[in-house]
């Protein structure tokens, strides 16, 4: 369909919008005339009445005709004085494609590259045009998946779709506007007559009578009702106007294959869910791995950082790129699903472009540090920027170790029965271990008091050395199986005897105990939390004890425990041991 048919289309489906407004309208005049003829005066006064209230909203939806602006996307804008290689990359697909280049590029923080265009006249006339590209999306692909990448995006230019999108947008938002007018007016009746019955409620209570019960039913029906027509061709409107938008998903993907060969479209089409993946994973498990110690990486890193990580876990994201993710097909999906995608575009003819020279795209940038610096500035929200920067080695220790600390304080406080109440098992999600953790959002929308928490607490570190000591005591004199109980335990396990019961509660404790052991060892200076990019962080211990600290904890959890040997790993040396990095048991779950 061409743009002609599709312009037509678009504004015949935004006519039909007000042609429905006008329908109703009609119909609620002749429910008033015929009120007024064959009805007595006061009857007809509340026809009048009724009409009135129902014919605000579609009047409303009609002539609101102003389009709610687009939210903004945080992200720094480039000229071409800045970013020459980019802007000339961009303006030669623009060229090959066939249509104008972009006004304005935009540099954002999200695995995304998106085109608008300003239009005006409902899309008859064009307007300014932007192009948002993920600095994220670039770090993962490679000049060549860039440019198939951009030949997509040039392609919406190329076949208006970023035009006409204005005429489709404006209908959705007028129905859906149109929809939530009545669902309120309903809502707000509801509240009006819940409140009324439950003051006559609480007035005959008062006097000794019998309450009814609360009940709603039917009120505000007449907007639902009128909701639920605008419902039905809002349904209409959305598949109509979004069948059409992965058309063009087609047809955008197909332009790409034709600027940068169909093997550079295809895999960047398969590339784009794998790195959307890796960056989340990054970013819960790196880039914001101290926000709750009052840490982030240092300046540019928190979004460059995503660097280090595909270059360590290439073979992880090897094994995901061969397989396509399956999505849940709907017919209000504005994309179609990248399996589909992937398959047309393989289907099409070899063009003989499969060697490529493979560049890393961010070499377009002039300076990608600086770039990720200044995007990071965008993307954070005040107060995350406000918090202590470390290297990576660094952030990693100081924000496992107090992560740790948390873990073991909870565990131990539980173990001795101080627990506040809360979830203190040591399979919480933030306990220490395992790869660097599961971090606050410091990115906008994120709860901003969780990045003003102290980096640790001394008082707190001081408990968790006496808490050590203290559990240790008390399993010596016999109260392992007393501390077990306190602990959250399954059904199966609480219905369990004797050595059963024993074998249950083993596991929960030795791991309980290792949070307050690594705790302890990093309360001495005897371990540090080394940073590993390709898999979980991993504690050092001083030398010899991770071949002797497993032994030691199956000692004071046994049957007839023992204590003596964990004792002796923990006494403090004079003399500084040599360390050896070793997968310490873990104090926490491995993410």
């Amino acid at each position: 369909m061409g743009p002609t048919l599709r312009a037509a289309r678009a504004l015949v489906l935004l006519a039909g919008f007000y042609l429905l407004g006008l329908v109703l309208l009609a119909a609620l005049a002749a429910a008033d005339w015929a009120a007024a003829v064959h009805t007595p005066g006061a009857f007809a006064l509340k026809v009048f009445l009724v009409s009135a209230v129902l014919a605000l909203p579609i009047v409303r939806g009609m002539f609101m005709l102003r389009t709610p602006p687009q939210e903004d996307v945080p992200g720094v804008r480039v000229d071409e004085s800045r970013e020459p290689r980019l802007w000339q990359t961009v303006r030669d697909v623009a060229q090959q494609v066939g249509t104008r280049a972009p006004d304005e590029i935009v540099l954002t923080g999200d695995v995304n590259a998106a085109v608008s265009e300003d239009s005006r006249l409902l899309g008859l006339a064009g307007g300014t045009r932007r192009l948002r590209i993920g600095l994220p999306l670039m770090t993962g692909l490679s000049e060549s998946g860039l440019r198939a990448v951009l030949a997509h995006e040039m392609g919406h230019y190329g076949n208006a779709d970023t035009r006409l999108a204005a005429v489709s947008e404006r209908g959705r938002v007028h129905v859906l506007r149109t929809i939530a007018h009545f669902e309120e007016r309903a809502d707000a009746k509801v509240s009006k007559e819940r409140a009324r019955q439950e003051k006559k409620a609480a007035s005959a209570v008062a006097k000794g009578r019998k309450a009814k019960e609360v009940d709603t039913t039917g009120t505000g029906i007449t907007y639902r009702a009128m909701a639920r027509l605008y419902t039905a061709y809002g349904k209409f409107y959305l598949r109509a106007t979004l069948s059409g938008s992965r058309r063009a998903e087609f047809a955008a993907d197909v332009a790409a294959a034709r600027i940068a060969g169909r093997d550079a479209t295809s895999s960047a089409l398969r590339e784009i869910p794998v790195i959307d993946a890796a960056h989340d994973f990054y970013l819960n498990c790196y880039a914001t791995l101290g926000v709750d110690a009052g840490l982030l990486p240092p300046p540019g890193e928190f979004l460059g950082g995503f660097r280090h990580l595909l270059a360590a876990r290439h073979e992880e994201l090897d094994a995901l790129r061969g397989e396509l993710p399956t999505e849940p097909v709907s017919p209000y999906d504005s994309h179609p699903p990248i399996a589909e995608r992937v398959a047309r575009i393989e289907a099409l003819p070899d063009d003989g472009r499969a060697s490529d020279p493979v560049r890393p795209s961010l070499s377009l940038l002039a300076d990608a540090d600086r770039s990720f610096a200044a995007v990071e500035e965008t993307v954070l929200t005040p107060a995350a920027l406000g918090l202590r920067r470390l290297d990576w080695p660094e952030l990693v220790h100081a924000a496992m170790s107090v992560q740790t600390e948390r873990s073991a304080q909870r565990f131990g406080a539980l173990a001795l029965g101080t627990a506040g109440g809360e979830d203190t098992s040591p399979h919480g999600t933030d306990g220490g271990g395992g790869t660097p953790g599961h971090g606050a959002d410091a990115r906008p929308g994120a709860d901003a008091d969780r990045t003003s928490r102290p980096e640790a607490d001394p008082e707190g570190a001081g408990a968790g050395a006496g808490t050590l000591g203290a559990l240790l005591d008390a399993i010596d004199a016999g109260a392992l199986w007393r501390i077990a109980e306190r602990l959250p335990r399954s059904a199966e396990a609480a219905a369990a005897h004797g050595r059963a019961a024993r074998e249950f509660a083993r596991p929960q404790l030795r791991a309980g105990l290792s949070q307050l052991v690594s705790a302890e060892y990093l309360r001495q200076g005897r371990a540090r939390w080394q940073l590993s990019w390709a898999e979980s962080a991993v504690l050092e211990l001083p030398y010899g004890h991770v071949d002797e600290l497993p032994a030691a904890l199956e000692a004071a959890v046994a049957d007839r425990p023992d204590t003596g040997p964990l004792r002796a790993l923990l006494e403090p040396v004079a003399a500084p041991e040599t360390s050896v990095p070793a997968q310490a048991p873990a104090p926490g779950p491995t993410a």
